[in-house]
């Protein structure tokens, strides 16, 4: 159960955004190489909507959400609401996860969910992709950028694990016990809609620590909070050491994990630099 950018995704059929005349966002189901349909959201973004400003020249946000997350829930909407002040958003659903198809591989064929995704968001008429991950989608995003090279223009990486297999916090303890548990995998199911797969890695996927090095030159930026309660200060350490000097790396003095302890100020602070560095 491995990924890779073997195969290609089908196109969608959705025309170009700046020909259909219409500011309404755009919802459809996008295969992936290995044949998994993926729930996805396309919204113009406050940005566009200035008619001097056509929207290929504004980037597009590719939201890539952690571990049990989906594009309906609350704390994906906010982050879209607030990176629409500064181009168009995609947000989706990861497999296994809302009404997208398949079951989660907790980040290794994921990648080509965001494959799918970032092509489609290049179909509607944006010369400029920026991908944006959390936690599960944090690793997505790095190793969609080693894998894919040159299909993005910028990449931001929030509170990621650097390494696999982690079980030093209570949290991914618990994790760990969900999706190597037949009971866990119930429980991730019902009481979190996702759909966990049962068999092992094999082989064991890109880490994001091995995928940084890959991505230059593209930016990156890695955002992580001293308060995680997932993944400590060693993980975004590790991650900025392995761009030897490349990316950028900001600790949040306060922050916890992922989408929901990313507050309004640091989502404008990603939209700025985004802005800045995918030109």
């Amino acid at each position: 159960m491995s990924s890779g950018p073997a195969g290609h995704v089908a196109r969608s059929t959705v025309r170009p955004y700046s020909e259909t005349g219409t500011h309404a966002p755009l919802r459809t189901f996008l295969p992936t190489a290995d044949g998994i349909s993926v729930d996805s959201v396309y919204e113009p973004g406050a940005a566009v909507y200035d008619s001097s400003a056509p929207s290929t020249r504004h980037p597009v946000f590719v939201v890539a959400h952690g571990f049990t997350g989906d594009v309906d829930r609350p704390h994906v909407r906010r982050v879209a609401s607030a990176l629409a002040r500064y181009g168009a958003v995609v947000t989706f659903s990861f497999r296994g996860h809302g009404r997208s198809g398949g079951h989660s591989t907790v980040g290794d064929r994921e990648v080509l969910d965001l494959a799918a995704v970032v092509e489609w968001a290049r179909s509607l008429g944006h010369a400029r992709v920026v991908t944006v991950g959390f936690s599960m989608g944090g690793s997505v995003v790095l190793r969609h950028a080693a894998l894919y090279e040159g299909t993005v223009d910028a990449v931001v990486s929030v509170s990621a694990p650097a390494r696999w297999y982690y079980r030093g916090t209570a949290p991914m303890r618990r994790l760990h016990w969900m999706v190597t548990r037949p009971e866990g995998r119930l429980v991730g199911r019902y009481g979190f809609r996702t759909r966990i797969h049962r068999r092992d890695w094999d082989p064991v996927p890109l880490s994001p620590v091995e995928a940084v090095p890959k991505i230059a030159p593209t930016p990156l930026l890695i955002v992580h909070g001293d308060q995680d309660g997932y993944f400590p200060l060693d993980h975004p350490r590790m991650l900025a050491e392995a761009a030897a000097g490349h990316g950028e790396l900001w600790l949040e003095h306060g922050m916890g994990h992922a989408e929901h302890a990313a507050d309004d100020g640091l989502l404008a602070r990603i939209g700025d630099w985004a802005v800045a560095r995918a030109g």
